[in-house]
């Protein structure tokens, strides 16, 4: 049995934990054959990721991908579809929340030199025809990762 934080006792004594969510926006852009893709530091490990990242409390999630975009790239873009959301149970490494995260296409003008601002940070461009679970490292950019190879017929 799991033994949870006593946050909330019941009448009946066992004690339950009050749901907590941590929602995650990412933008998936695609352009000349090439997926943009971000790595960072987090916890002394280097993660690889896709550009976006929490979404503020009040905040729709195409207004956050939007903010998170302009904040780390200084890149205006414009959303053109919902492309994945978490559809499976994460815990979150850092908390006790359970992640979710919402990923969409995107579109934008793309500058000659793509540079982040996030300290720490980098973002690169990586091959379409490259692209894998294996490209990334959370479990759940992992499959996104899986379904653009299927989806755009890469890695065939």
């Amino acid at each position: 049995m799991t033994i949870l934080p006593k946050r909330f006792i019941l009448p009946n004594s066992r004690p339950i934990m009050k749901p907590r969510f941590n929602v995650r926006v990412y933008g998936i852009l695609i352009h000349n054959g090439r997926l943009l893709v971000n790595e960072e530091i987090i916890k002394t490990r280097t993660i690889i990721k896709f550009p976006g990242g929490g979404l503020d409390y009040g905040e729709g999630t195409v207004d956050c991908v939007i903010r998170e975009w302009k904040e780390e790239l200084d890149m205006d873009i414009k959303v053109l579809a919902h492309f994945y959301t978490t559809d499976f149970f994460v815990a979150s490494a850092f908390d006790e929340s359970q992640v979710i995260s919402i990923y969409y296409l995107v579109t934008g003008q793309v500058p000659e030199v793509i540079t982040n601002h996030v300290p720490n940070e980098r973002t690169y461009w990586v091959d379409l025809q490259d692209v894998s679970a294996d490209t990334f490292t959370l479990v759940i950019d992992k499959r996104v990762g899986e379904m653009l190879r299927e989806q755009f017929g890469v890695n065939e």
